[in-house]
């Protein structure tokens, strides 16, 4: 079930004279395509915590994984909001930010949906018996790592290239 779409807006303080915001479409599909994402989290202490990880987009939300006891799963738990990140590592392409608040995810039918989409993302990584997440999938299915949601209430897209731009899209 797929939402209205966001609202688009230029900001135009951090854009190159002339740019033009980045569409959704262009937005969706680098969080589609992106292989890796980093996560940022808030210790209990104030202090952040940034980690690489895999994830998934799927009906209109992000999805991720971790073990119940690493560092994000004990952040999240005292805060759940968070924030996962993507781009190009050079001056050229989009980068992109999503912004939200994680939800633990328990619903069976949804954890299938999600397994599936991982699966389908990342192909031999995971479904192969020399993959180097292979049996992740079993993990998630049978609840022994955590799957958390990420429903964005904001995404930020960072054009560069020959004009530098910076979108925000905003989710009711």
């Amino acid at each position: 079930m797929a939402t209205d779409m966001p609202v688009t807006e230029l900001h135009t303080g951090f854009s190159s004279p002339g740019a033009t915001p980045t569409g959704w479409a262009e937005g969706r599909r680098r969080v589609d395509e992106a292989e890796v994402f980093w996560l940022s989290t808030v210790r209990p202490d104030g202090r952040p915590h940034v980690t690489p990880l895999l994830a998934v987009w799927q009906e209109d939300a992000m999805y991720f994984c971790t073990g119940p006891e690493e560092r994000k799963a004990k952040n999240l738990r005292q805060n759940p909001r968070c924030i996962l990140t993507t781009g190009q590592n050079g001056l050229d392409g989009l980068d992109v930010v999503v912004e939200g608040q994680s939800v633990e995810v328990g619903d069976v039918v949804e954890l299938e949906q999600v397994t599936n989409a991982y699966e389908s993302k990342y192909g031999a990584h995971f479904t192969a018996p020399e993959g180097i997440w292979f049996g992740l999938s079993d993990a998630i299915r049978a609840r022994k790592v955590l799957l958390y949601k990420v429903t964005p209430t904001t995404i930020l897209g960072f054009g560069k290239g020959e004009q530098f731009s910076q979108t925000r899209w905003r989710f009711a």
